[in-house]
């Protein structure tokens, strides 16, 4: 693998592997994160998005493959780059008897890059953040699953950080604390932080991210910009009309595929063929054409086209 850090990349891997006996869990996944960017790592149930997180974080160890984080080579630099790499994974785990602060506290104690002499300050700076600082007091037991997602993400935040992994960070959330947490990490990467972002709301990446990455069955099937991701999708044309029947006969004899049509009208694959000469065709066999429009299909479509499944992500 050459230099990550040389390429513009907060996250490589090459080949990243993992198998459990004879299931293959993660196969041949190739990663490629820029630096600043807000990346979206989607997949359905048990595509293998968090045993490839984990795999990256070095919580488990790849059958096969490498990988980079900032620049250094795992296993072998994982120790030295960690402090600067904030991590979600798999849900929240603190003491129950323990108040969100003296569990920060008690994390920030086991973090020896971590000036003590800064400890309060920063403590509380990472809870206000997170919009926890008024139920700091408070023990963890009696915190919901929101409050308990909003404290792990302090725990990430409590030194600076170059690449924030989240793992379903809005999990159990609100849409209020949804919406804070979306604009945090939009804030995280205007600060010029990398964020690797697992999550199951299309709305977050589409609104949040800059690049995505789909799994599917363990195997990465898509990664780009999400522009590029978007105009990769096959556009598709629609045409308003009282004679559905007649406009499905026409788009078919102008060479459009997929056609089909339903009581308002019909729909076509149009490929190479120009819009202007499928109206052209239709008023020409007088179909009358009450709207005409060519539909971009959404990241949502894009997705159950790529993975053949509906978007149920938790894997």
């Amino acid at each position: 693998m050459t230099d990550a850090a040389a390429d513009g990349l907060a996250v490589r891997s090459q080949g990243l592997t993992k198998r459990f006996g004879q299931q293959v869990a993660v196969d041949q996944v190739d990663l490629r994160v820029p630096e600043g960017a807000v990346y979206g790592f989607l997949g359905p149930n048990g595509s293998g998005k968090t045993t490839t997180i984990r795999m990256l974080l070095g919580l488990i160890q790849p059958t096969a493959g490498r990988h980079e984080l900032l620049g250094e080579p795992a296993p072998e630099r994982l120790t030295a780059v960690l402090p600067r790499v904030g991590a979600l994974v798999e849900g929240p785990a603190f003491h129950p008897y323990l108040s969100g602060r003296a569990n920060l506290a008690r994390l920030d104690a086991g973090d020896r890059t971590a000036d003590p002499r800064t400890a309060r300050q920063r403590i509380d700076g990472a809870l206000e953040r997170v919009g926890l600082l008024a139920a700091a007091g408070k023990r963890y037991r009696a915190y919901s699953l929101g409050m308990r997602q909003r404290l792990a993400l302090a725990g990430s935040l409590l030194t600076p950080r170059d690449l924030l992994v989240l793992d379903e960070p809005t999990n159990g959330l609100d849409p209020q604390g949804t919406r804070e947490v979306r604009n945090l990490i939009g804030s995280l990467a205007a600060e010029g932080r990398t964020v690797l972002l697992s999550t199951h709301l299309l709305s977050e990446v589409e609104q949040i991210c800059t690049h995505a990455g789909i799994m599917r069955q363990g195997r990465l099937v898509a990664q780009s910009t999400l522009t590029e991701l978007r105009a990769a999708a096959t556009p598709r044309v629609r045409v308003c009309t009282d004679a559905p029947a007649d406009a499905a006969r026409v788009l078919r004899e102008l060479g459009l595929t997929e056609v089909s049509h339903d009581a308002t009208g019909a729909t076509g694959l149009p490929g190479a063929i120009a819009p202007e000469k499928i109206v052209v065709g239709l008023v020409a066999d007088q179909v009358p054409v009450r709207g005409f429009a060519v539909q971009s299909p959404d990241l949502e479509e894009q997705f159950v086209k790529l993975t053949g499944e509906g978007f149920d992500v938790s894997g």
